[in-house]
């Protein structure tokens, strides 16, 4: 039976460490930090990043990127919004009517799903690098909603049974952003870690060229990612606008930092083809943490600023790192 070294015990279960100091540590500043409510409140905070950071993770798996996951989250919410409430949106814009909650919301997520696909176009087709592709459509797609919206909030109209989405809880304790969550995660691990696409998103990643030559059509793959991520994006939008009960033209700015973050925190391979969504879930929690118990110790804004740009550094840091010392472990054939 092979001995289980320290290494190996904090490369497994690091992340796992790291929360439990983080909870500990607020907790000793803020003796309530650790109280049920509190500890639900974060879990609402991160139900939407989380729920990104599952597309985000089949991207980047892929050895892909998609910078443009909070804007799309908020065309999501402006084509929802517009057709659910039409005001104090120009009524010729719609024809002067609304329609039900549920179609309104598909539509935002197909909008989305179509912005996806469309990044996953211009990177196959047009052989244009993710990071550039998704890096313009964000600010293409920031752009159209200021002019669609004329940059004014959408604030009015909204069904009453529209906001349990966004502001409900499961038998009073689990707030409903939470299960959504919950259940993107959880389809998320059983494709990536029990279907043949899952097997193929990690060899896409790993080598491109050699999953090609093994018979993987690797142009479909990073549409299906790329369109994967788009239609989670869409939904987080939908559960952000029933979060808000509003729409706000700034709504999901920067939330491609945090998603992005909370994925190489949680051990995915910023080069592709390593981790797993386990490992995103912690590290988005520890994000939530983090910043739930900056804000209540009294952290200036600016200064969390600081700690979240040194958390990405230091997670990219210690992903590049790692990969380094495994290349260099690889033995070289004659």
């Amino acid at each position: 039976m092979r001995k289980v070294s320290p290494i190996d015990l904090l490369k497994n279960y690091g992340i796992i460490l790291v929360l439990v100091v983080l909870i500990a540590m607020f907790t000793g500043f803020k003796p309530n930090f650790i109280n049920l409510g509190n500890l639900m409140e974060i879990l609402r905070q991160v139900s939407i990043t989380g729920v990104i950071a599952v597309g985000m993770t089949f991207c980047l798996l892929a050895g892909q990127i998609d910078l443009s996951v909070g804007a799309n989250a908020a065309l999501g919410m402006t084509i929802a919004a517009m057709w659910m409430a039409a005001k104090p949106i120009n009524p010729e814009l719609l024809g002067g009517f609304n329609i039900n909650p549920i179609i309104g919301a598909l539509l935002g997520i197909i909008t989305s799903l179509i912005v996806g696909l469309i990044n996953g176009f211009f990177v196959n087709k047009v052989r244009i690098p993710s990071l550039i592709v998704t890096l313009a459509m964000m600010e293409i797609i920031r752009g159209l909603i200021y002019v669609i919206t004329g940059a004014m909030p959408i604030f009015e109209g909204f069904e009453d049974y529209f906001r349990y989405l966004g502001q409900g809880q499961l038998f009073n304790i689990v707030p409903v952003p939470v299960i959504v969550m919950a259940i993107a995660f959880i389809i998320g691990f059983i494709v990536l870690s029990k279907t043949v696409f899952g097997r193929y998103v990690y060899g896409v990643g790993g080598n491109a060229e050699v999953a090609r030559l093994s018979g993987i059509n690797v142009n479909k793959i990073k549409y299906m990612v790329f369109g994967l991520s788009g239609l989670l994006s869409g939904v987080a939008g939908i559960v952000l606008l029933s979060r808000m009960n509003s729409f706000q033209p700034r709504a999901g700015l920067g939330y491609e930092f945090e998603v992005i973050t909370a994925c190489v925190l949680g051990g995915i391979s910023i080069s592709g083809g390593e981790g797993k969504l386990t490992g995103v879930l912690f590290g988005t929690l520890i994000m939530g943490v983090l910043f739930n118990g900056l804000i209540q110790v009294g952290l200036s804004e600016f200064y969390q600023m600081i700690i979240k740009g040194a958390v990405l550094l230091g997670a990219v840091a210690l992903d590049t790192m790692s990969q380094a010392r495994r290349s260099k472990l690889v033995p070289i054939k004659a």
